[in-house]
């Protein structure tokens, strides 16, 4: 028998995204933005409100950063979703993280996450249904250390996911099936 739960704000798994951009002053400003996913094979799209920092760094510099988070640094993630770049103007430095330089773009990249999306920003919407930043993928970088013979190896990125009826995090490492192929046992 099915019972009725809560209506909450997401489906399960969300991805944690960090979204990474300079600040006015050339330093790092990183948010946790759950609310993100791809629109496109080479678009996303980022449920962001124009009161955050981040968007207003994305709307100024053109550029922004999407890593995904890792269970190594689950404190650090969660850490960027409740401070915010209004309030501490060295998130990534209070999270004790590093960045360098994006190869294409104007933003930073965290170097202890494992997968990197470089963006342009393409535009921002706002309407009944919804807000945010939508952009344009135009590089993506993995750690080496997910990168056994040279292909990536999403077991190794050990992301995690975020579970808007609990407010947990959980991680997302064990390939359970082959996409295009095990449902053809079904035909």
């Amino acid at each position: 028998m099915r019972q009725k739960i809560e209506i909450t704000e997401g489906i399960f798994p969300m991805p944690v995204l960090m979204i990474a951009t300079y600040n006015d002053d050339g330093t790092v400003n990183v948010m946790n933005a759950a609310w993100g996913t791809m629109q496109e094979r080479d678009t996303v799209a980022l449920n962001l409100t124009e009161s955050h920092k981040t968007v207003e760094n994305i709307k100024k510099r053109g550029a922004f950063t999407v890593s995904i988070a890792d269970a190594a640094h689950v404190r650090e993630a969660d850490y960027f979703g409740v401070e915010s770049g209004h309030r501490e103007p060295d998130k990534l430095g209070k999270a004790g993280l590093t960045a360098e330089k994006a190869e294409t773009v104007d933003a930073p990249v965290i170097r202890e996450f494992p997968l990197c999306l470089e963006c342009t920003f393409i535009e921002y919407q706002q309407n009944a249904y919804g807000c945010g930043v939508i952009g344009k993928v135009v590089n993506v970088t993995a750690d080496e250390r997910v990168m056994p013979g040279g292909k990536l190896d999403m077991s190794l990125v050990d992301a995690i996911a975020f579970d808007p009826y609990t407010h947990g995090y959980y991680r997302v490492n064990q390939r359970v099936g082959e996409a295009f192929r095990d449902g053809l046992a079904l035909k």
